[in-house]
């Protein structure tokens, strides 16, 4: 497993598997979010077996699946909204922790300035500066 924060409250992961929810649940986390569609996943490792993983550790589970290249509105409120009402740490995945990247910035940019986003994501790996236009216009702050 190769958990990366992005903040206190918020990490992301490559996929992970129904064997790994017990140390997330151990590391503190309190829901898990499922960006990858089931269609990219073996039926070891899709929504429903890692849930029931999750609910029987006592995790919150969400699944708010984002194709490859389409981070839309919706699923960024999805994801927003599935964060701010755990009631503890977020651990998202997805097949490398892109996406859950993704949909966190954009889900953020009202209240955290562009630039501090795009330094996030580059502390944990994720060179995402192209973002960085896309993400002012939206920012409140």
């Amino acid at each position: 497993m190769d958990i990366r924060a992005l903040t206190s409250e918020y990490a992301v992961s490559p996929q992970i598997t129904p064997d790994d929810v017990r140390a997330i649940a151990a590391a503190g986390y309190r829901t898990i979010i499922c960006n990858r569609p089931d269609y990219e996943v073996v039926a070891e490792v899709r929504a429903d077996a890692v849930r029931s993983a999750a609910e029987a550790e006592g995790l919150h589970f969400v699944v708010n699946p984002l194709p490859q290249g389409d981070v839309n509105s919706e699923a960024v409120e999805m994801q927003r909204s599935a964060i701010e009402t755990s009631d503890g740490p977020t651990l998202a995945y997805c097949a490398s922790g892109t996406r859950s990247t993704i949909v966190w910035m954009f889900g953020a940019a009202a209240n955290v300035p562009a630039g501090d986003l795009v330094e996030a994501a580059h502390r944990a790996g994720y060179p995402l500066a192209s973002l960085r236009p896309l993400l002012e216009p939206l920012s409140k702050v």
